[in-house]
């Protein structure tokens, strides 16, 4: 799933403006112009568009989890090492982690989406890679997740973050 996608589908359902999300940016002391900002938001066809790395969505992960929960006394959270590139579970496992969502929160949201998950298949998504257990979080199921946000805490607004 294309990062831009996520950024945006994330700003949409938290109803995040421009000036939230460089807060958000802020919290884990990073600088983001607002046009760097705008063109990310672009659609891939849209002139300007910028990709949104892995890192961005990182930082933006990381200052959400501090903007909602707080700041964690003693250790920096853990930082995207070079080439290192985000996966599906860990976009996931941050998002669970900002919105505090448990088990059954998650799987609420997912039915929101018409996406039903088992607890076994959502667990999996939360293991280690070199758990036997572990499964790779798909595109469609992060797509529907996050589908699922927006009905939750939009839920009469038209999905413009997908047109």
């Amino acid at each position: 799933m294309l990062l831009n996608d996520v950024l945006r589908r994330l700003r949409f359902a938290l109803s995040l403006d421009n000036a939230a999300t460089i807060a958000i940016f802020k919290l884990v002391d990073y600088e983001l112009e607002e046009s760097y900002l705008s063109n990310m938001m672009l659609r891939e066809e849209q002139e300007g568009f910028l990709p949104c790395r892995d890192k961005t969505l990182w930082l933006f992960l990381d200052g959400l989890i501090i903007n909602k929960r707080g700041k964690k006394e003693g250790a920096a959270p853990p930082e995207l090492k070079s080439g290192q590139r985000m996966t599906n579970n860990d976009i996931l496992r941050k998002i669970k982690i900002a919105m505090n969502y448990q088990q059954d929160d998650m799987m609420k949201i997912l039915r929101t989406a018409g996406f039903p998950v088992g607890k076994g298949e959502l667990t999996a998504l939360f293991r280690k890679p070199d758990h036997r257990s572990y499964r790779e979080c798909q595109d469609q199921l992060l797509r529907n997740f996050l589908q699922g946000m927006v009905k939750t805490y939009r839920p009469d607004a038209k999905d413009k973050s997908t047109n």
